[in-house]
């Protein structure tokens, strides 16, 4: 779905301010240390530009890593745009530098919250595109054979649900 200037992007204005938080939750961290039974796993896309990892693991990892951040890192650090940290693979020290836009999965199993984000750039685009068709495939029956056995007709906005991430 192409957007035109006069169109506000709510969907971009939501990822932004829940990048935030994922921002400053690190930066509490990064000041004060993890409290209590808290801890992150983060997963991001390897391949994201900006994403600053050795090449073994980018081998290793190839799309998209997953990270926990609890008793052993050193050197977190985060900005605007990015989190640092130094993690410990086969007892070899690493530096990890990721872009906040690379994460698509935020989580802190401790007190069951998790956020998970869409991904950025051309594959949004096509996602919205392919939203676009269906909506505009409205029929007028009442089959619910969008994708997933979902109904489809008219749904652009997605829900996503965070009960995977929720302990059992």
């Amino acid at each position: 779905m192409k957007h035109d200037d006069n169109t506000l992007r709510y969907d971009k204005m939501v990822e932004s301010a829940l990048r935030g938080v994922v921002r400053q939750a690190i930066s509490e961290v990064q000041q004060q240390g993890l409290p209590g039974d808290h801890h992150f796993y983060i997963t991001f896309m390897t391949d994201y530009p900006g994403v600053k990892i050795p090449d073994n693991l980018r081998e290793r990892y190839p799309g998209e890593m997953t990270i926990v951040l609890q008793y052993q890192f050193k050197n977190l650090k985060v900005d605007e745009n990015s989190v640092g940290v130094t993690l410990s693979f086969n007892n070899i020290e690493e530096n990890l530098e990721i872009p906040l836009s690379a994460i698509t999965i935020f989580a802190d199993p401790s007190v069951n919250f998790a956020l998970q984000f869409q991904p950025l750039g051309d594959m949004m685009e096509q996602e919205d595109e392919a939203l676009a068709a269906l909506a505009m495939d409205d029929d007028g029956d009442d089959d619910p054979s969008g994708p997933k056995g979902k109904k489809s007709k008219g749904e652009t906005g997605e829900v996503i649900s965070l009960d995977q991430f929720r302990k059992k």
